[in-house]
């Protein structure tokens, strides 16, 4: 009987963000203007760049949403120098948790290699990313390959990522995944210093990419919120503003393209 009840348990906490209330846009972002609403449903979404910034300016703020505060107050408590935030609502068939699509969709590490974007100095598009894969762990530097995907969602999971940049060169990521009771939370940080021209420029944990997902009644929504502390070397020779936004829609279009049942 013991087995049976902690068997219940476990499926029920495994369970539990399905039977959440479905929300809408309004009830996260009471306070959205009209003008960044209309970005966030255009499919490109909407993308907002700062300086170092007070957590009140920030839509996602516990002040101004119904988020997680953990959410923004993670990036922030870096002190970043440059921060990008981003809202985006796609549509969704319903039917089936689309959590399920988000995770499977974040675990092809691989399915990040080669995007492109649009580098307004070579007057091209080019990959920003090269080479993308998982690797074994921080301190082992050996490929493995991405997983099948699967039907549930695990309560949390760290995966670790090598990938070439187009300005920092190779690079190694951890990506941190973890459920909450509306959605899905996934945190992408350098866990070693990137560096520019062997020079380094972003230390160890100072770049932290936060992307949270919740099936919404308008569909699945994607908040976004991404900050750097740069050294003035590389601030002086590079965008940082446009280089976090860019970094940041790759980001999201690499697992916005990975969902199988957008409308």
């Amino acid at each position: 009987m013991r087995v049976l009840y902690c068997f219940v348990l476990l499926l029920c906490l495994a369970l539990f963000p399905l039977f959440a209330e479905i929300r809408s846009l309004n009830d996260i972002f009471p306070e959205l203007p009209a003008s960044v609403r209309e970005e966030a449903f255009s499919g490109a979404g909407y993308f907002k760049s700062f300086g170092k910034v007070t957590s009140s300016a920030l839509f996602g703020s516990p002040s101004s949403s119904a988020l997680d505060p953990q959410i923004t107050r993670t990036v922030l408590s870096k002190q970043p120098g440059f921060l990008v935030e981003s809202i985006m609502v796609i549509p969704y068939k319903s039917g089936k948790d689309p959590l399920v699509d988000v995770y499977n969709a974040l675990g092809n590490v691989r399915g990040l290699s080669g995007r492109l974007y649009h580098s307004f100095t070579r007057k091209e598009d080019i990959p920003l990313f090269e080479e993308v894969t998982r690797i074994e762990s921080a301190k082992k530097n050996v490929p493995i390959a991405d997983p099948s995907p699967i039907s549930f969602v695990p309560r949390s999971e760290t995966v670790y990522i090598r990938l070439k940049d187009v300005n920092f060169g190779t690079c190694f990521y951890r990506g941190d995944m973890t459920l909450n009771p509306q959605g899905l939370c996934y945190s992408l940080s350098n866990n070693k210093s990137l560096t520019y021209y062997l020079v380094p420029v972003i230390k160890e944990e100072k770049f932290i990419a936060r992307l949270y997902f919740e099936p919404i009644s308008e569909g699945i929504l994607i908040y976004g919120i991404t900050g750097a502390d740069v050294s003035n070397f590389v601030s002086s020779r590079v965008d940082m503003a446009s280089a976090i936004r860019k970094r940041l829609a790759v980001i999201i279009d690499w697992v916005v393209d990975g969902l199988p049942d957008k409308v």
